[in-house]
């Protein structure tokens, strides 16, 4: 199965410039934790992403308030996938990085969708309960050499 099939087309993104509000914001609008980011909306191409978290240890963690811009609290360069990419791969690729969600980029580096975990739960029958929960479980693993 390729990840165009099971992605989320199109997400909600922000752009470096955007404030921690901003972002905050569109997660709680957009009911989600993760927000790709990208160098304009004329581009769309995809420079970053910023999470929950960021904003709560890069951000309010760190002495930043509600006007820090995202640039300060993104993760550069992060991971991700192309839509004709198996499936498979970003699971083994969210178990080892342990992310919970990847940005799906086409060949120029333009955002076209994101694949969560909650997507590969809806996978029609691509993995079983068992499965599922040790994707979740491995993802989920503190880890002492990961930090902020």
């Amino acid at each position: 199965m390729r990840v165009k099939q099971i992605m989320t087309p199109n997400p909600v993104s922000c752009n470096p410039d955007h404030t921690a509000r901003e972002v905050a914001i569109l997660m709680r609008d957009n009911d989600c934790g993760s927000i790709p980011v990208v160098e304009s909306t004329a581009t769309n191409r995809l420079v970053g992403t910023v999470t929950d978290r960021d904003l709560a240890i890069r951000g309010l963690a760190a002495g930043l308030g509600p006007e820090a811009r995202v640039r300060d609290l993104m993760t550069n360069d992060p991971i991700s996938s192309l839509p004709e990419d198996e499936v498979e791969d970003v699971r083994q690729v969210m178990m080892e990085r342990q992310v919970r969600r990847v940005p799906v980029v086409d060949v120029d580096g333009l955002l076209v969708g994101i694949v969560a975990q909650a997507d590969l739960a809806r996978e029609d029958g691509a993995a079983s309960d068992r499965e599922l929960g040790r994707i979740v479980e491995a993802i989920s693993e503190p880890r002492s050499d990961l930090k902020g």
